[in-house]
């Protein structure tokens, strides 16, 4: 079965870095997306970045500039360095890769993470 695995976060300051790592394992025969969620306290999970078809990359708007989605597909891991973190950012980050377990299979499925916090002090 497919299983995603974050790692990094924690608690930094704000306008510290950080970086977040999704390792990928099992198999996903066909892969339409792979991104960051993120989903802060009080909210509802929102998109933070995303890997598209062709790897054509999709940012919010409240992070553009300062985060920045990359991947080693060799690792099977993507990440997300988060730059000039701010308070707002804290949440718990959620890696998601959209794909089909097999070519036979029409519905595409959702692969999540179990999640790691991101808090950001002031």
């Amino acid at each position: 079965q497919v299983h995603l695995a974050e790692s990094g976060g924690g608690l930094v300051q704000a306008g510290e870095s950080t970086t977040l790592s999704c390792v990928s394992s099992g198999s996903i025969v066909a892969i339409y997306s792979r991104g960051w969620y993120r989903q802060p306290p009080g909210k509802q999970r929102e998109l933070v970045a995303k890997f598209e078809a062709a790897e054509r990359t999709v940012y919010a708007d409240s992070v553009k500039g300062r985060f920045t989605i990359s991947r080693n597909n060799t690792k099977n891991t993507i990440y997300l360095q988060m730059n000039d973190l701010k308070p707002d950012d804290t949440a718990v980050y959620f890696c998601h890769v959209e794909g089909r377990p097999s070519l036979e299979t029409v519905t595409l499925s959702d692969y999540w993470g179990q999640g790691v916090q991101v808090t950001v002090s002031s």
